[in-house]
């Protein structure tokens, strides 16, 4: 591999001078005034719905997607597309539906929601999950495959570049929310701008490995050699149906992990929680156009290697202990730029996973300084105290992100699996913890109860259920298909679906129960007016549906 020379140092310094120049400017704007503790972590009232927009794809976009899916480009081609591109439409679901319940209910956190709706043992569990869910999780490994990504490309040293990205994040989370919301903007500039380039290249390179010219001909080129690298959907028979088991991508369980993603997560919802409704729903619109063109900077390059791979190049390049990794896919690509773009597309990685990391340290200091710390530790503190204590936990979970990361085996695992092993065994239950919270008011707690404790023993079940049982049966409906041994297993999407299922049916009859003995619940200010939409927004949104369809349809 190639490394960095000086021109791509140069433009990625003056990268780093930008966003933190900016932060800075922001930060010191606002400095003089009255901080408080929602201002800080929420950027309250602050954010316009363009920062809003881009903070949600700068926080969403990270290594895992440029390295992983253009990785999975490689291996099953644009069918992985179907994470992004139903994603838009979950976050049209997201601003129609959920924003205004939070809003209207004034819900800053996801520990908060759960205390308001059923009690503060189940806000409680749930708070101190998270934590250590995105301590240990997702804190971990977007710093750890960051820094991987970009010690495979600049040939520095896989620590320094941890250490590198998790001061430069802590330098942006530090600002607080107005800073991160404002600082994602360039992010989200530098992280498309290069991503696009690397993109051209790479259709530029097949369109020439073939006597053409033109990223319209290189992309007919791929269209043409890796047919079977462009359709979304996949029969029982694909290689690929474990990952992508066919039309649940649409509406099966992929649905389930993008509402629960955009919808429940502190880490996104965060964005939009200290906005406006017209304000909220206005940015995640926005987020949603965004997502429908992220294929073409994170999927695309990864089908330009796989033909570029098939016709004779990258032989070695693409080898990892003798066999081909998929993740290198992308690094090599980055290699191949010229003097300078090469700089640029590495300050736009570099963006991506920054972004990421910083809104996750924020997350991660809104949950435990609002809902552990001033509802259990220190119930007096006062505002500047609790972000005294918010900063004070950012630098303390980005230090325990540096020291224990190396010793999670990320990299074997692979990072987009790593994440999704260790969400997807509650992530159903969550869910259905959360839209009968929203939507039926007869929800108990013990029913909530029963959907995160039940629901995470129900997804270890169904994990080990092929080890006990013959789930061939299951075939010919698509929901079971034979993995490397022989042995029938249940597709990850395909098992959320069920779990979440298993739970709502729980709650129902829990909750049916307790209410018929006299059981009380807190049930939420819903009414159909919350939910209207503006002529602009339902415009935006007809757009984003009929894009999404068209896409489907062609690339079926």
């Amino acid at each position: 591999m190639q490394t960095l020379a000086t021109k791509d140092y140069i433009v990625f310094f003056l990268y780093f001078i930008i966003i933190v120049g900016y932060g800075f400017w922001i930060y010191n704007r606002k400095k003089k005034a009255q901080t408080s503790s929602n201002d800080y972590f929420l950027a309250e009232g602050s954010l316009t719905w363009w920062a809003i927009g881009a903070s949600l794809i700068a926080s969403n976009i990270s290594a895992e997607q440029f390295i992983g899916m253009s990785g999975s480009g490689f291996k099953m081609g644009l069918a992985i597309a179907t994470y992004e591109w139903m994603a838009a439409i979950t976050l049209v679901i997201v601003a129609v539906f959920f924003m205004p319940v939070y809003l209207k209910n004034k819900i800053f956190t996801m520990p908060q929601y759960l205390k308001q709706r059923y009690n503060g043992n189940v806000a409680m569990i749930m708070a101190v999950f998270w934590l250590l869910l995105y301590v240990l999780v997702n804190l971990t490994s977007i710093l750890y495959l960051g820094a991987l990504a970009i010690s495979s490309i600049s040939g520095l040293n896989i620590t320094l570049c941890m250490i590198f990205l998790a001061v430069f994040a802590v330098m942006i989370t530090l600002g607080g929310m107005k800073v991160i919301g404002y600082t994602d903007v360039i992010q989200v500039f530098f992280l498309i701008l290069g991503g696009l380039i690397t993109t051209y290249l790479a259709l530029n390179l097949v369109a020439t490995e073939f006597g053409s010219d033109g990223v319209i001909n290189g992309f007919t080129i791929m269209r043409d050699k890796a047919d079977d690298h462009f359709h979304m959907i996949f029969d029982k028979t694909n290689p690929n149906y474990m990952d992508l088991p066919g039309l649940s991508v649409l509406i099966g369980g992929m649905l389930i992990i993008n509402l629960n993603y955009w919808g429940c997560n502190q880490y996104i919802t965060q964005r939009a929680l200290g906005a406006d409704l017209k304000t909220a729903r206005g940015g995640i619109l926005f987020a949603a156009f965004l997502k429908l063109l992220m294929p073409i900077i994170v999927v695309l390059p990864g089908i330009a290697a796989y033909v570029l791979y098939q016709n004779g190049h990258f032989q070695t390049e693409m080898l990892q202990d003798g066999s081909v990794n998929p993740d290198r896919a992308y690094p090599i690509l980055l290699n191949l730029l010229p003097v300078g773009l090469k700089g640029l597309s590495f300050a736009a990685l570099t963006a991506a996973i920054v972004a990421s990391l910083a809104g996750k340290a924020n997350s991660i200091a809104t949950i435990f300084t609002l809902d552990v710390y001033k509802e259990k530790i220190n119930v007096e503190a006062s505002e500047k105290k609790l972000v005294s204590i918010g900063k004070l936990t950012i630098i303390s979970a980005m230090i325990i992100a540096v020291v224990v990361a190396p010793f999670l085996g990320i990299d074997k695992k692979g990072g987009f699996q790593y994440i999704q092993e260790y969400t997807g065994f509650v992530s159903p239950g969550v869910f259905a913890m959360f839209i009968l919270g929203f939507f039926w008011e007869k929800t108990t707690s013990n029913a909530a109860l029963f959907a995160t404790i039940g629901g995470f023993i129900l997804s270890i079940i169904f994990k080990f259920m092929p080890a006990f049982i013959d789930l061939s049966f299951l075939n010919p409906m698509g929901f079971a298909v034979p993995n490397a041994d022989g042995v029938y297993e249940i597709p990850f999407i395909d098992r959320m679906g069920f779990v979440f299922l298993i739970c709502v049916i729980g709650m129902y009859f829990i909750s049916m129960y307790e209410t018929k003995k006299g059981v009380q619940t807190n049930g939420l200010e819903v009414d159909k007016t919350m939910f209207k939409m503006s002529p602009s927004f339902t415009v935006g949104m007809l757009v984003i549906i009929a894009v999404t369809a068209a896409l489907y349809t062609v690339f079926w």
